[in-house]
This record gives C-alpha cells, structure tokens and sequence, in this order.
C-alpha cells in the first residue's frame, strides 16, 4: 500500500461513521478519486474545512483495498468569490454535479481536471455567462459525444449555419429543414458552438454576453441531461424554499 501526493477539486463528501468523510475528488493524477478523510468531522480536526465541494487541494494520501485514506490536506484555492456569490455558486455546483455524474472513477485523463479548474477560475473572475454551457459542450466532446455541427446530424446536408435550424441531442446535433426536430438552433448559437468547439474558447468567453449564449446554455442543459438521462439537480439548490 503506498503513499502518494495529489491535487484535485472536491466535488462532493458523504458522511461515514460517527466522525469520518467519504471525498469525491477529480484529480491530476488519479483521475475521479474517492477517499476516506478520517475524523474530519470532529470540531478539532485539522484539515476537515479544507475538504468541502469546490475547494483545490494538495492531499496526502495512501492507498487501500476500497479506498484510499487522506492523511493530510493543504487548501489551494477556496473560490471565495464564487462561494459569497448565489449566482457563481450555482454555476459551480452544476459543474461540480455534471463532473462527477459523467466521469467514472479511476478515469485519469489530467485535461478533466484542468478543464474545471480554469473553468472555476474564470467563475471567481467574474461571472462569466458562457462559461457553464462551454464546460458542458467540451466535456461531452470530451467524452466522445461531439455533437454534428458543419452537416445535418440525420441526412448529411448543410455547411453555412443558414442551412441547419434545429439541434437534437438524440439526434447528434444539428439539423436541417428537412430533418428538424427538437429545439430550434439561430446562426448565432450555432455560430457560438462552433467556435467553442473549434478551438475559440477563450475569445468567446472573452467577448462576455454574445448573441444567442443564453440559447446556447439552454441547449446545452439539454444536451448534458440527456447524455445522463435526468434533470440536473444543482440549478434548484439555491432556489428559495
């Protein structure tokens, strides 16, 4: 059994026992990780702030049959700015909840866990709009469901964005008059798509509130709870009761 070091960002605890924590980490190294973090839940524990969702930690850890145990922890980055704003934070959560939904443990692709490190920055940044549904799109193409953009997902018609008017996450992406279905698709979302997924990230997040992103973050909510098969639950968690 060996002992290792690590960073990642917690995306999720669950209670164990009377004093202990099951974390759910995506890691550099290690992929999707969970480990145990033992008496984190005692007042005088020394690390057990440090292991909350969306915190980047340096860890500690040694390896296990089942799961390996966290024997120190070191904060990295908080967010603060994201946690002390409601709408930041939701952001957050739907990434933090998406994440750990799609990735299967043990999955150790490094671009994962700096994909959502820089996408939790650019939320303590500001409140960058696109950043959410850009996350989502790169994650499914990530995870081999790139949606079609440049033809027709059913006949294989289409090039200029004028000729494609719908998206159908079931259909696998974009389509023409004649195959539409699903939600309707302007030049500018489909535009917008196209750029992120083509290599333009970060002119498009630089470029702040675009015509047709809050399309696009609707198709994107679609997309993502289709490929899970239910509703995301982080956008209704800071709903007020």
């Amino acid at each position: 059994m060996g002992l290792y070091r690590e960073r990642g960002v917690v995306l999720r605890t669950l209670k164990l026992g009377e004093a202990d924590r099951i974390v759910t980490l995506v890691t550099e190294g290690h992929g999707k990780l969970r480990a145990v973090a033992k008496g984190v839940r005692r007042t005088k524990s020394r690390f057990g702030g440090r292991l909350e969702p969306l915190s980047h930690v340096a860890l500690l850890a040694y390896e296990g049959r089942s799961l390996d145990t966290i024997t120190q922890a070191e904060a990295l980055e908080a967010f603060r700015p994201v946690r002390e704003d409601l709408g930041r934070l939701g952001r957050a959560l739907s990434l933090l909840e998406v994440v750990d939904a799609v990735v299967q443990e043990g999955d150790d692709d490094p671009r994962l866990y700096q994909m959502l490190l820089g996408a939790l920055r650019t939320l303590a940044a500001g409140d960058a709009p696109l950043v959410v549904p850009a996350f989502f799109w790169k994650l499914l193409a990530q995870q081999g469901f790139r949606p079609s953009l440049e033809a027709c997902a059913t006949c294989g018609t289409g090039g200029e964005v004028e000729a494609l008017e719908a998206f159908d996450p079931g259909e696998g992406g974009a389509l023409c008059r004649s195959c539409r279905r699903g939600t309707r698709i302007t030049p500018e979302a489909l535009g917008l798509l196209r750029r992120i997924l083509g290599g333009d990230l970060v002119g498009v997040l630089a470029e702040g509130a675009s015509p047709g992103g809050a399309e696009l973050e609707h198709l994107a909510t679609r997309a993502i709870e289709h490929h899970l098969e239910r509703r995301l639950r982080a956008p209704g968690l800071l709903d007020p009761a």
